[in-house]
């Protein structure tokens, strides 16, 4: 999926201009040994939001089309739902009145779909609806709606001696089973939202059981508290595109040493979408304190010569 990159031309689908040779000028002085800006491989770690930051997140996020398929394929033993919030907005893919309801809501939505379920189950449900699900608009697997650019980014971070990890305000679980495949990022370097879960013999067999309460919540101010708890360190690059990015932003600049903050602007409505807000995210705070603080945007439609893989 990723297109072939050399060092003589590292980033192939960016165009030429600031927002290129900053990042390629970052990665070189962090990683030439000797330098003033060195950083030791331990600490060279970039984290990426993934919903509109790695892969395409309009009409809807590709989890909220999972979720809701999942409601209305047991719906018909469920007629009260036709008539019940969120059930209703669900049931009608209208994700503004989801999003109404705010995460009792979206956990309503998953305690009746996805709790009492196995983990590995739920791997499963995942895997098989991503091989099969395609977006509405691009009518190419969810997968294949993943942004070349940083697809690219990513591998020459890693090739540069850097550590990658999704930090997400989707599931973990649902990232997890395909994410290495799709972005070369295993199932542990995923940081999400996440449930309880509970150990229990189920035939003879250990399993752990997904629960309707809430584990972690990956988003706004729950990032920076999701990478504590799984990393430990403080980041030096991070890539995010709304305001619920923004407190890993904040937290990744609050470090000493050189830092790279890095916001996606969806501007592109011919090859992608142009927006600045969306039902479950917006992107006005972190926009106007990237512009204050000289952090990095990228234009979709300035800076990227292609938006999605070929093929």
């Amino acid at each position: 999926m990723l297109k072939p990159t050399t060092p003589a031309s590292p980033l192939p689908s960016w165009n030429e201009g600031d927002v290129k040779a900053s990042v390629i000028d970052f990665v070189g002085r962090t990683s030439a040994e000797g330098g003033p800006d060195y950083v030791a491989p331990p600490d060279r770690i970039a984290l990426f939001d993934n919903d509109g930051t790695l892969w395409v997140e309009q009409p809807m996020m590709t989890q909220a089309a999972f979720l809701f398929e999942g409601v209305k394929a047991i719906a018909p033993q469920h007629p009260e739902w036709t008539s019940t919030e969120p059930f209703k907005s669900a049931l009608d893919g209208n994700l503004a009145g989801v999003a109404a309801g705010g995460e009792r809501a979206i956990m309503e939505l998953f305690a009746a779909t996805q709790c009492g379920m196995a983990t590995t189950d739920f791997n499963k449900s995942a895997i098989e609806w991503i091989e099969t699900a395609r977006h509405p608009r691009f009518s190419r697997p969810y997968t294949q709606c993943v942004y070349q650019p940083m697809l690219e980014l990513m591998a020459y971070l890693r090739s540069n001696g850097f550590t990658t990890y999704i930090v997400t305000g989707g599931g973990a679980d649902f990232v997890r089973p395909w994410a290495e495949r799709v972005y070369g990022v295993p199932s542990q370097q995923i940081i999400g939202s996440s449930l309880k879960t509970k150990f229990e013999m189920l035939d003879g067999k250990p399993v752990l059981i997904r629960t309707p309460e809430v584990n972690l919540f990956d988003d706004g101010p729950g990032k920076p508290s999701g990478i504590h708890q799984f990393i430990g360190k403080q980041p030096i690059a991070a890539f995010g595109n709304s305001d619920g990015d923004l407190p890993m932003l904040q937290w990744t600049a609050a470090g000493t040493g050189p830092r790279l903050m890095l916001l996606v602007h969806h501007t592109d409505a011919q090859r992608e979408y142009a927006y600045d807000e969306s039902p479950l995210g917006n992107l006005d705070k972190a926009l106007q304190e990237a512009r204050s603080r000289g952090w990095l945007i990228t234009d979709i439609k300035r800076d990227w010569n292609t938006v999605f893989p070929e093929g």
